[in-house]
């Protein structure tokens, strides 16, 4: 429904959202109603997010039912909502609009004067908070959108003023080409969510679309040590700025790269082989060097001064789930991790050589059966940092288990690269077997976008 547009909708009528407690969805909500739209929604269970959203005046059903949209002058569902949900349903009888979430969204962006959406395979949600941080730092008042939840926004969501948007824009199910980018950034781009894409080729074929959206008058800063966003961003029509830590020809490089006992880096930024600032982290790892060369070029192609971005990447600490310390045990650091791709276990256990100053055990859980499967090889030679890594089940997320792979199968690929595997399936016998095995100087780390941070509270409680 292209011609979608919000001026449309009577606000005595409500917006309705099914699938109201999820991340994005509660977020867009809190938007709207503050924006003067009148606002309802429905959830399975009750959450965090459905309890803030009635403090905020939004009305919540628990459970679906048709009569909840009794008075709705527009449904928004998610990628989540099967095509047979009674609300889903009954609302496509009436004569209302009825759009996805990433329409939704790509409509309030409208309403931006410079919307700045973060994509990439991997490295959303970081870049996407590490850049909220600096334009925080510079007083810029934006609107933020971020897949987690960041202390300095008190959670997954920011309504500021309406110049700048900066939101996560994710390529399943083409969703962010329903975006309206002023400034893009593209981190990467590599094989993933193989439910929906064909191949790497069709998914380069659609991050090409997405930098097609690009105004000519606005930016794209793409990472040009992946030589498939190179080729991604070459027919765009908008200034495309570059990035590298080992592309020279890139405009902005990092020199100098050191990492201290936490594994934080400090690096020189050069611009056209120009040294223009140095940058201290406060989070690990060489992938979040590249991170803040990204934030710091997409900062200041929208005018931010030097020393807020510096300020900003700075007071950055993370977000949620991303290589956050969750406690200790008998003195052995325990850190929590969303990493479910190859490339993003690697990058944080390479973090963890720089942290950990005894063994590194890793605890594993497969997220989706169709990315275990798609992606087994490259899973299997994703753990050789790892003193021992435990595999547990899958975490199966929108998915049914169709037989063809199990975490025991994900357990002998490994085995025959780095031969370091075991698989444990219940928490608890994981949290025993660490705890029985880890000593003092170690470190454990849980990978996954699934709930296998619970074993992190079973060897911290």
């Amino acid at each position: 429904m292209e011609s979608f547009e919000l001026i449309s909708l009577d606000k005595n009528k409500n917006i309705h959202f099914i699938g109201i407690g999820g991340v994005s969805m509660s977020a867009l909500a809190i938007i709207l109603k503050n924006d003067g739209f009148a606002v309802s929604g429905s959830d399975f269970k009750e959450s965090a997010a459905t309890e803030m959203l009635r403090k905020s005046g939004i009305e919540v059903f628990l459970g679906h039912e048709p009569q909840n949209i009794k008075n709705a002058s527009c449904v928004v569902y998610t990628a989540a909502i099967k095509d047979d949900n009674p609300e889903l349903t009954y609302a496509k009888t009436l004569s209302i609009p009825v759009i996805d979430r990433a329409e939704m969204l790509g409509t309030i962006m409208k309403h931006y004067e410079l919307p700045i959406c973060v994509s990439g395979t991997h490295g959303k949600t970081t870049t996407t908070s590490m850049l909220a941080s600096v334009f925080l730092s510079a007083n810029l008042d934006p609107t933020v959108l971020v897949g987690g939840n960041l202390s300095q926004i008190g959670g997954n969501m920011r309504d500021g003023g309406k110049k700048y948007m900066i939101t996560e824009a994710c390529e399943y199910c083409a969703s962010f080409l329903k975006f309206f980018p002023f400034l893009e950034i593209i981190l990467n781009v590599e094989e993933d969510h193989l439910d929906y894409f064909k191949d790497l080729e069709d998914i380069k074929n659609c991050f090409g679309k997405f930098a097609s959206i690009v105004p000519e008058n606005g930016f794209i800063v793409a990472n040009f040590d992946d030589g498939d966003v190179v080729s991604v961003v070459k027919n765009a029509k908008a200034s495309v700025i570059s990035y590298g830590i080992s592309n020279e020809n890139a405009l902005y490089t990092a020199k100098n790269i050191t990492y201290n006992e936490n594994g934080f880096g400090e690096f020189d930024v050069y611009f056209e082989n120009e040294k223009i600032m140095h940058i201290s982290l406060s989070v690990t790892g060489a992938h979040n060097v590249s991170n803040a060369l990204a934030v710091i070029a997409a900062s200041r192609a929208l005018g931010v001064d030097n020393e807020a971005i510096k300020t900003g990447i700075a007071a950055f600490t993370g977000t949620d789930r991303r290589f956050q310390k969750r406690g200790e045990f008998c003195g052995i650091p325990v850190i929590d991790d969303y990493a479910h791709h190859p490339t993003e276990i690697k990058a944080t256990l390479a973090s963890c050589k720089n942290y950990a100053k005894g063994k590194i055990w890793g605890v594993f859980q497969p997220h989706t059966y169709t990315r275990a499967y798609n992606l087994l090889s490259d899973f299997a030679e994703s753990f050789s940092d790892c003193d021992t890594v435990i595999v547990t089940d899958i975490y199966a997320a929108r998915e049914k288990d169709t037989g063809l792979i199990n975490s025991q199968t994900v357990t002998d690929e490994i085995n025959k690269k780095s031969k370091n595997a075991i698989y444990i399936k219940e928490f608890e016998k994981i949290a025993e077997f660490l705890k029985e095995n880890a000593q003092k100087d170690d470190i454990v780390i849980t990978l996954g976008a699934g709930d296998v941070n619970k074993v992190c509270s079973l060897l911290t409680k």
